[in-house]
């Protein structure tokens, strides 16, 4: 038998006062069988509602997108599919007509479950007197004409410093004007040196050797 709220909550008073069930059950008038199974309910408050998870476009399609991610953690990470690209399949391939952020949300969040415990980025501390080099490409115009110009951009990471040299070429001859250059500005030439990519500094002699030009670094009076 259910009784109202009110009632229920008569029958716990009544019963906490250690008044019998069967005397509950005729000072309220219901059967004895109502008076135990509300005496010994822990909790008379009504459940709320169960909601039931919202069903998005994506669902139908998620198994095979996380097939596709699977298949990407083998492959080198310039071969892997962007969230955008993972958007253009399915709605190619499988007539998926939902949004790219339902896409974007649900790659993010499966790199997130499969990431290793030591997956993560180390912050690089860089010592003073350490110089980092590399070269870059811009345009220049020149006489008119619109002209790749190579630039040696050599970087003090410790002050965070740039300066950069617009040059003819990447060989060993560039370089050496370039870091002349910058080392006039400069002030003094660092200890460390290190080469982003060894193009012009040095040449590969196989897979994994190196050999360095020579570079003479003159001191003036620094």
């Amino acid at each position: 038998m259910t009784v109202s709220t009110p009632v229920q909550q008569h029958i716990r008073i009544l019963d906490a006062q250690g008044l019998s069930w069967r005397r509950i059950a005729r000072e309220i008038g219901v059967s004895r069988q109502t008076v135990r199974k509300y005496a010994e309910l822990e909790d008379c408050s009504p459940k709320p509602p169960e909601r039931t998870a919202a069903r998005s476009k994506l669902d139908p399609f998620k198994p095979v997108i996380d097939k596709w991610l699977q298949a990407d953690r083998m492959m080198p990470r310039k071969q892997r599919h962007s969230a955008m690209r993972i958007w253009h399949r399915p709605r190619d391939e499988r007539g998926y007509d939902g949004s790219y952020q339902l896409v974007q949300h649900h790659v993010r969040q499966r790199k997130r479950d499969w990431r290793e415990p030591g997956d993560g980025f180390m912050e690089l501390e860089w010592e003073p007197g350490v110089m980092q080099v590399d070269f870059g490409r811009t345009l220049a115009v020149i006489g008119g004409e619109r002209t790749d110009v190579h630039c040696l951009v050599a970087t003090f990471p410790y002050p965070n410093m740039r300066h950069v040299v617009a040059l003819p070429g990447e060989n060993a001859e560039c370089v050496c004007e370039g870091l002349e250059t910058v080392f006039s500005h400069a002030e003094p030439a660092p200890r460390v040196m290190v080469f982003d990519n060894a193009t012009g500094a040095a040449h590969r002699v196989a897979w994994d050797g190196i050999v360095f030009c020579q570079i003479e670094v003159v001191q003036r009076g620094w």
